[in-house]
C-alpha cells in the first residue's frame, strides 16, 4: 500500500507499524531533536506502534510541536507513577498544575515522601526508561475497566468512567515492567526510551516534574519557584475542597443531582471575597495607579471592573484606562520573525506617551487620553480629557501592565499596585489527568469570539499558536512581580461553556490542519454534564465576559 510519510510516498506491505517504517526510511533520529514521537493521521494523533491498514498520508510529529510536548509529558508521568508504584506500593501520586514549566504533583505517603525517596525514584526511572520497555495499549470494556481500577484502588477513574459516552476504554500498560494501568486522554511515546531527560524538584509534600525545554530539546527545564503562583494555585484547590467540585465526577454529580445552582452561587460568592481584598489591599496601600494585567482570555476586563466597583463601595470614584488606546499607528508597528504585525509586541504601545499621561494624571493633572481606531487602525485626531481627582484612582489594564517597561523612572511606584489575573484551573478529570489553564482559556476565546466576532473555531484557533507565544514572552515572565494574583476560573464553567462550544467543535473536518486541537478539546469534554442553568450565573461574573450578558458593558 502507498504511504506519504512526512512528503515521502513510499510502498508499505499491510499492517506495517508507523515506527518501522520510520526506521526503514531513516527518519529514526538520535535525539529529540530530530526524532518523531508520535504522528498525525487525517488530523488526528497516533502512537508510532499504532499499524495503518490502508493508504494514508502521514505527518511526522516532533518534540518542539505542542502536541509533542504533551505526548513527551504524558509518557514521562506514566513512568513516574509506574516506578513510584513499584518502589512505594502504598504510595499515592495526584498530579495537580502546571508551576511555571513544570507539572506539581502531591505524593500521599506514610512516612512523608523526602528527599531520600525522590532520588530512588529518579534512579529507578532512569532504569526503566534506559531498559526502553514498550508501552502498549490496550482497548477493554468499560465494565472491565471499572473492575480494573477498582482492584487497583483508583477509584477515581472507575468513577469517572461512568460519564463516559463510549463502550469501550483504552488503557497503556508497561508488561515488561509492571502490571501496572493508566488512562491518558492523549496518545504516548511508543516506549519508555522516548523520555530520556527529565528532572524532579522535592516541594511541599509532592514533587515538580521537569521536562526538556521545548526550543531546546537537549536542556532539561530548571526549577524556578513561583510562590505567589503557587500560592493561588493551592487557594484554588482549597476553593475546589469548600465546594465539592475538585474532579469532573464532582462537578457532574452537582449537575445530576441540580445543586450546580448551590455551586455556582458559593463559586461567585468567593470571587466576590477575592476582588474585595484586592480593593482592600489597594487602599491600604494608598496606590493611585492600578497595573493589571493577563493572558488571553482571562477576563482581565471584568476583573478591572469588579475591582472598580469595590472600590466605590469604599467611597472611591476610580477611572478605567485601556492600554489598548495606547497602540501606535500600525505603520510603527513591530513585525515577528515572518515579517507579519506583531500586536503582542511592547514596542506596538507607544510607551513614551504613556508615561508622560500617567505621571501627569498621578499628578492631578489634566490629560487628553488617546483612543484608539480599530478600524482604521491609528489613533484618533482626538482622545479623551481626564483628570484624576484625590480619590480617583486609575485602574490600567492591559496584557502589558506588569512590565517594567510601562513605568518610567519618574513614576512613583510606590503608588503604583500591580495585579496579575489569569484562569488557574484545578478541577481535573481525575487523579492523572489534569486539565491544564490553557485548555480552559481556549473555550473561552472560542465562545467569546464566536459570539461577539462571528470568528470561526478554525480562525480562533489558527490565532491560538501565536498568542500562547506573546504571552510566553510579554506576560508570564512578570506574573510573580505582581503584589496581588487573582483567579477567575470557575469551577462550574466546563458544564457551562460545553453547551457553547461542543457543537462548534464537532464542525471542524478531519481535513483541517486545526482538527486535532478541535478534537483534543472535544476529548475532554466528553467527560463534562452541560447544565443549563445561566440563569443562575450574575451579570457580572466573569463567565458574562465570553458568554454573553455582563451588564459592565451596557
Amino acid at each position: 500500500m502507498k504511504i506519504n510519510l512526512d512528503g515521502r510516498e513510499t510502498d508499505f506491505a499491510p499492517g506495517t507499524p508507523i515506527l518501522e517504517m520510520i526506521e526503514r526510511e531513516g527518519l529514526f533520529g538520535r535525539d529529540l531533536t530530530n526524532r518523531p514521537i508520535a504522528a498525525r493521521i487525517g488530523g488526528e494523533v497516533f502512537n508510532l506502534a499504532y499499524t495503518p491498514m490502508h493508504e494514508a498520508d502521514i505527518d511526522l510529529l516532533y518534540y518542539a510541536e505542542e502536541e509533542g510536548v504533551k505526548v513527551y509529558e504524558r509518557t514521562l508521568q506514566f513512568v513516574l507513577i509506574m516506578c513510584m508504584r513499584k518502589l512505594f506500593p502504598e504510595a499515592r501520586v495526584f498530579v495537580r498544575y502546571s508551576l511555571g514549566e513544570g507539572v506539581y504533583m502531591t505524593v500521599i505517603k506514610e512516612p512523608a515522601f523526602s528527599e531520600e525517596d525522590m532520588e530512588r525514584l529518579k534512579a529507578e526511572m532512569r532504569s526503566v526508561i534506559n531498559a526502553d520497555y514498550k508501552l502498549l495499549r490496550k482497548r477493554m470494556s468499560i465494565a472491565e475497566a471499572v473492575a480494573a481500577f477498582e482492584r487497583d484502588g483508583q477509584s477515581d477513574k472507575a468513577q469517572l468512567l461512568k460519564w463516559r459516552r463510549f463502550s469501550y476504554f483504552d488503557v497503556y500498560r508497561c508488561p515488561e515492567y509492571s502490571d501496572y494501568i493508566d488512562y491518558y486522554y492523549g496518545e504516548t511515546a511508543p516506549s519508555t526510551g522516548y523520555v530520556s531527560l527529565f528532572d524532579l524538584h522535592l516541594l511541599d509534600g509532592g514533587l515538580v516534574m521537569l521536562r526538556p525545554r521545548r526550543e531546546a530539546p537537549l536542556e532539561p527545564i530548571e526549577y524556578v519557584p513561583n510562590p505567589k503562583m503557587a500560592a493561588v494555585f493551592r487557594r484554588s484547590d482549597e476553593w475546589g475542597r469548600i465546594m465539592t467540585c475538585s474532579t469532573a465526577n464532582e462537578l457532574n454529580t452537582r449537575v445530576e443531582n441540580g445543586t450546580v445552582r448551590e455551586l455556582i452561587r458559593v463559586n461567585e460568592a468567593l470571587h466576590e471575597k477575592m476582588f474585595a481584598k484586592t480593593a482592600d489591599a489597594i487602599i491600604e496601600r494608598g496606590a493611585k495607579a492600578i497595573m493589571l494585567a493577563g493572558p488571553s482570555s482571562s477576563g482581565k476586563t471584568t476583573s478591572a471592573n469588579r475591582i472598580a466597583t469595590q472600590l466605590r463601595a469604599e467611597g472611591l470614584d476610580p477611572i478605567m484606562i485601556s492600554l489598548d488606546n495606547y497602540y501606535c499607528d500600525r505603520k510603527y508597528c513591530p513585525r515577528d520573525e515572518n515579517g507579519e504585525l506583531d500586536f503582542e509586541h511592547i514596542n506596538a504601545l507607544d510607551i513614551g506617551r504613556f508615561n508622560h499621561d500617567l505621571k501627569l494624571l498621578m499628578a492631578g493633572e489634566e490629560v487628553e487620553t488617546p483612543i484608539f481606531d480599530f478600524i482604521e487602525q491609528r489613533p484618533k485626531d482626538k482622545g479623551l480629557v481626564i483628570k484624576a481627582g484625590k480619590d480617583q484612582p486609575l485602574i490600567i489594564e492591559g496584557i502589558h501592565g506588569l512590565n517594567p517597561q510601562m513605568l518610567g523612572d519618574e513614576i512613583d511606584r510606590s503608588r503604583v499596585f500591580k495585579v496579575y489575573v489569569s484562569a488557574l484551573t484545578t478541577i481535573n478529570l481525575d487523579d492523572h489527568n489534569r486539565v491544564r489553564t490553557t485548555d480552559l482559556r481556549i473555550l473561552r476565546r472560542l465562545v467569546r469570539d464566536y459570539e461577539t466576532r462571528g470568528a470561526s473555531m478554525e480562525r480562533t484557533l489558527s490565532m491560538w499558536a501565536s498568542v500562547r507565544r506573546g504571552e510566553s514572552r510579554w506576560i508570564f515572565p512578570y506574573q510573580e512581580e505582581a503584589d496581588m494574583i487573582l483567579n477567575t476560573v470557575l469551577h462550574y464553567e466546563p458544564a457551562i461553556m460545553k453547551r457553547h462550544v461542543y457543537p462548534l467543535l464537532l464542525t471542524v473536518p478531519p481535513e483541517s490542519e486545526y482538527y486535532c486541537m478541535a478534537r483534543s478539546i472535544v476529548k475532554y469534554l466528553n467527560y463534562f454534564l452541560e447544565a443549563n442553568v445561566e440563569d443562575e450565573i450574575p451579570p457580572t461574573s466573569i463567565l458574562r465576559e465570553f458568554i454573553g450578558g455582563n451588564t459592565f458593558y451596557k
